[in-house]
């Protein structure tokens, strides 16, 4: 299988999700609340324009149940009303409908077989059980190494035991099944923008719209221009 991307358009999120989910994908979503914008505007030392990522949060799709809907694993912070959820979960994928919440989506496809996919979802239910913790810490961790490449394959300094965040979780489930989607990076310094960037061959397929934050990020660079531009003239004269 050769690297492939697949730009989706005219299709809801839902839509996206139930044309393109299957066992053993991998999912991502670019989303707009203040956590998502402060993820998605560290990683843009990983960008090749250094401008903010369109990705936020990674998970897996498990495929559908009984229920007829789709289900992932994901390790994730939740909060419904009184009930807070913070690590390793099972969710229907229908979380993921709102196109306002999330304005990007991504499905990744690496032909795994049989085998790898069932690999997959043990480790990740074996996770669910021990009811992983989700770690904001090991997440402040990853993006404090984003512009240092150099420290980004050694261990996570504020690594926790039994504590892993969306793209780590989403590195080790494959890390089981044999396959290292982010080569050269360690699980716990893994960002959904490395993930969605994967070299291993596999078919990427894109839902994107314009997302809140990438409007501002270029008004402030030409903003600054602007200032720097005006400045150098005052001092010409």
């Amino acid at each position: 299988m050769d690297n492939q991307t697949i730009l989706v358009t005219g299709l809801t999120n839902r839509e996206f999700i139930e044309r393109y989910a299957a066992p053993g994908r991998i999912g991502l979503c670019g989303g707009i609340t203040r956590i998502d914008l402060a993820i998605r505007v560290a990683q843009r030392h990983l960008h090749a324009e250094n401008r903010w990522s369109d990705w936020s949060h990674a998970f897996l799709f498990e495929g559908r149940r009984v229920d007829g809907q789709h289900w992932v694993m994901e390790s994730d912070i939740q909060i419904l009303h009184k009930n807070i959820q913070l690590g390793a979960q099972e969710n229907r994928a229908d979380k993921y409908f709102d196109e306002k919440m999330f304005p990007t989506l991504a499905v990744l496809d690496f032909g795994l077989n049989e085998t790898q996919v069932a690999t997959l979802l043990r480790e990740g239910l074996e996770l669910v059980a021990g009811h992983e913790r989700y770690s904001l810490r090991e997440l402040i961790g990853t993006l404090l190494v984003l512009k240092k490449p150099e420290l980004r394959a050694q261990e996570n300094r504020l690594a926790r035991d039994r504590s892993v965040y969306c793209s780590a979780f989403v590195k080790r489930l494959y890390a089981a099944a044999g396959l290292d989607i982010v080569p050269g990076v360690s699980e716990k310094n893994t960002a959904p923008h490395d993930v969605v960037n994967s070299p291993l061959p596999h078919v990427k397929y894109l839902l994107l719209r314009e997302m809140p934050g990438l409007k501002l990020a270029e008004f402030g660079k030409k903003l600054k221009t602007r200032v720097r531009e005006r400045l150098g003239q005052i001092r010409g004269r």
